[in-house]
């Protein structure tokens, strides 16, 4: 059974270990082992959207919902994270700065997270997400610190290179994977 102030406690337990990012994910590792009973305490996803389980200055919980198809830029997150998949897929990509480019990123490698998966990344990862199937997918994003208090970049679509990321753009973009659900 998956109780989230339990999930909380034992995330918070782990920052204390010698090696936080990978105590954390052996929590959320053990968390969407049971991924029913995560659908359970957190409900079927209905819509795309980033709901905000617990936020402190050293660790935010998200529960991300994809819509059917939807991508996600490539941007960073300045601290690590671990994703724990609970229902459907997602695909991310791992992009590296083109050295000497002034912000130009290229793709480095690529990973494909389904249900059950908890995926660690590091503090100085670039990715991009992408929902590769017809249905939503829900996922718990865990943050060694508190996401949305620091500065991230994105890089753009068309032309990869490096601006600012900012929570309005990312909200739009959640907004319009939702309206392309409504069609």
């Amino acid at each position: 059974m998956f109780e989230f102030d339990q999930f909380v406690s034992d995330c918070r337990a782990a920052l204390r270990e010698d090696a936080p990012q990978r105590a954390v994910r052996e929590v959320v590792a053990r968390a969407v082992s049971t991924p029913g009973a995560v659908l359970q305490a957190l409900g079927e996803p209905q819509r795309a959207e980033m709901q905000t389980l617990y936020r402190s200055d050293d660790l935010t919980i998200l529960n991300v919902i994809w819509a059917p198809w939807m991508n996600l830029l490539p941007h960073n997150h300045q601290m690590w994270a671990i994703i724990g998949l609970y229902t459907g897929r997602e695909d991310n990509i791992f992009w590296r700065r083109v050295p000497g480019s002034h912000g130009l990123v290229e793709a480095a490698g690529a990973r494909a997270l389904r249900e059950k998966d908890a995926e660690p990344l590091g503090r100085d990862v670039i990715h991009s997400v992408s929902n590769p199937i017809p249905k939503l997918t829900g996922a718990l994003h865990v943050y060694g610190g508190d996401f949305f208090g620091v500065p991230r970049s994105e890089w753009d679509a068309e032309t990869l290179l490096e601006q600012q990321c900012s929570g309005d753009k990312m909200a739009r973009r959640f907004e319009e994977a939702n309206g392309l659900l409504k069609k």
